[in-house]
């Protein structure tokens, strides 16, 4: 294939207008998925899980695979998945090493189940493929709807322990000195997480889950320091990689999350960049002011 085939398989804009109106479901679910995971992955940077992301993330695929051989609905498989997984990490992992250890025992085990179940599952190869990719097109009104009421209660139930959870976040020790339930927030956050982990599935699938709970929050916090202007930046970033990857791959032959991760990673480069140069003047201000 040669560089021109390439270029048209990832954009082709031809007939844009028409398929753009066909999947406003999937753009209004996207920019959900973006508000979810721009708001949880705040605590996920927070509470140092991104790992722990990711072994929720193999536990959803296995469910979600399970459910798709079983001829059940493939979402609450992954939702079954992602919340055990959560909450084993939540009441096993006290420390940050039994955690790592737990869930460097869950991710190929989860792995392995899913592999397991697709082997067995003998439809269509695009469903398997989604399940790892990702895939958020033709979403119905039903499905939208769905969506939107498991995000509201995530995110509600986010707000009304938002100011203790960010405290246990920040200084646990002396959060469960002045008597806040330390543990059992960090119950409620992981299956929060959980729930989260399963809903972002659908748009970038198993793998690459943390483009959406991670990346953003990590590119915030490359800029500001705020505590709330990291929550609206992780926000604006992870709605934009999210509808902006629906929409570039409207215009391609391709899965969405290869457009979502791109978005994504080049947001936190260009982050990463500015914070980089504003330490540099930092310094040299210092340097000189000294001088």
């Amino acid at each position: 294939m040669d560089a021109d085939s390439i270029i048209a398989a990832i954009f082709s804009f031809e007939n844009y207008g028409e398929l753009l109106v066909l999947v406003q479901n999937s753009i209004w679910a996207g920019a959900v998925l973006g508000l979810l995971g721009g708001l949880v992955g705040t605590f996920v940077m927070k509470r140092d899980l991104a790992f722990a992301v990711h072994g929720i993330s193999e536990l959803s695929f296995a469910g979600a695979a399970f459910a798709l051989l079983i001829g059940a609905d493939i979402v609450f498989g992954s939702l079954i998945g992602s919340v055990a997984a959560a909450f084993l990490l939540g009441v096993m992992g006290v420390r940050a090493r039994d955690k790592n250890s737990i869930i460097g025992v869950i991710m190929p085990f989860g792995l392995g189940l899913g592999i397991l179940f697709l082997s067995l599952y003998q439809g269509r190869a695009a469903n398997k493929f989604g399940l790892l990719t990702g895939q958020i097109v033709s979403v119905d009104t039903v499905q939208l709807q769905v969506l939107a009421g498991a995000a509201v209660v995530v995110i509600a139930a986010l707000v009304l322990i938002w100011r203790p959870l960010n405290f246990a976040s920040v200084d646990p020790e002396l959060a469960e000195a002045r008597g806040v339930p330390v543990r059992t927030l960090a119950i409620v956050f992981m299956l929060l997480l959980g729930v989260s982990v399963a809903l972002s599935i659908q748009v970038v699938g198993a793998l690459l889950v943390l483009a959406l709970l991670i990346t953003p929050a990590a590119a915030a916090l490359r800029v500001t320091s705020s505590p709330v202007a990291l929550v609206v930046l992780s926000v604006i970033f992870a709605v934009t990689a999210t509808v902006g990857g629906i929409l570039l791959a409207l215009g391609g032959r391709i899965p969405i999350s290869p457009y979502v991760t791109t978005l994504s990673f080049l947001i936190y480069v260009v982050c990463r960049a500015i914070g980089g140069t504003r330490a540099k003047k930092g310094i040299n201000g210092r340097l000189v002011h000294a001088r």
